[in-house]
């Protein structure tokens, strides 16, 4: 191989590993736009948690993660065989909830829906990461999608699993009564033998719970295995919604520009 040819392939193949997976992200087109928030084919609101509309439906009186379902019940897909995955890989229900928890601690990485899609509020759902996942290795979103995904893999898995509301947080919960590991077990109505599954931090072992949150009210919803029903399109043009600032270019970071022209400067000197 001439040195020259070398020489070009070097950089392309440092652009290649050191890219930001969420570069190559393909771009979904499942969205309309009304009122200047984004809503799904199941009219799910995706950028407002709160309302009729919100993919948490939050109200004065509670909540309900609407969301979940579009990943449940008869609309199960890849997140929740991941979970069925891991119940036929670990008999041991302990250790089968550590790995799920550290599948998702691991395999996201925590970015807020700003500089992902521009939106200062943008949930996916879990088949949407799970997909992610298994095209790119890494997935990336903020503490409700990890909640999100957490609780559709564990009810896959054969846990019972819940969401939980703080503060400007969400997290999950999975109920294992005889788990000594957790800084905290929680009571949910009464019921004790819940832990927190706090994945948005690359080190969180399951059961950790923010000191923050230790005394603090909390809203929990209980998943149920169940689906949404999809209704009919709207009759409204799509949107696409695009991962890594919302444009559907591909945006090369000037690091790895420098790189590049580096190791051209260097090549053209050898030729010299």
């Amino acid at each position: 191989m001439p040195k020259h040819f070398r020489a070009v392939v070097l950089p392309l193949a440092i652009l290649a590993v050191l890219m930001p997976a969420s570069i190559l992200a393909i771009p979904s087109a499942k969205f309309y736009q009304e009122g200047g928030e984004s809503f799904d084919d199941w009219d799910i609101c995706r950028t407002d948690a709160v309302g009729e509309d919100g993919f948490f439906q939050v109200a004065a009186t509670g909540f309900y993660p609407i969301i979940v379902g579009e990943s449940l019940g008869q609309n199960a897909d890849q997140a929740y065989r991941i979970g069925q995955q891991f119940a036929r890989d670990y008999t041991d229900m302990h250790q089968r909830a550590e790995e799920i928890f550290a599948f998702a601690r691991d395999r996201v990485r925590y970015t807020s829906d700003e500089s992902q899609f521009s939106f200062a509020e943008f949930a996916q759902n879990a088949d949407e990461l799970a997909v992610t996942i298994g095209n790119k290795g890494v997935a990336h979103g903020d503490c409700e999608d990890y909640a999100v995904l957490l609780a559709v893999m564990y009810k896959g898995a054969g846990f019972r699993s819940a969401i939980v509301l703080a503060p400007e947080h969400a997290a999950a919960l999975v109920y294992l009564p005889e788990y000594r590991e957790a800084n905290q077990s929680l009571s949910v109505d009464g019921e004790a033998g819940w832990i927190w599954a706090e994945a948005t931090g690359g080190n969180n072992p399951l059961g950790w719970m923010p000191e923050e949150f230790l005394g603090t009210e909390l809203e929990v919803y209980e998943v149920e295995d169940e689906a949404i029903t999809k209704g009919e399109p709207p009759d409204k043009p799509a949107i696409t919604i695009t991962p890594d600032g919302g444009s559907s270019g591909i945006h090369i970071s000037p690091f790895f520009i420098v790189i590049v022209l580096l190791l051209l400067i260097s090549l053209f000197r050898r030729r010299r």
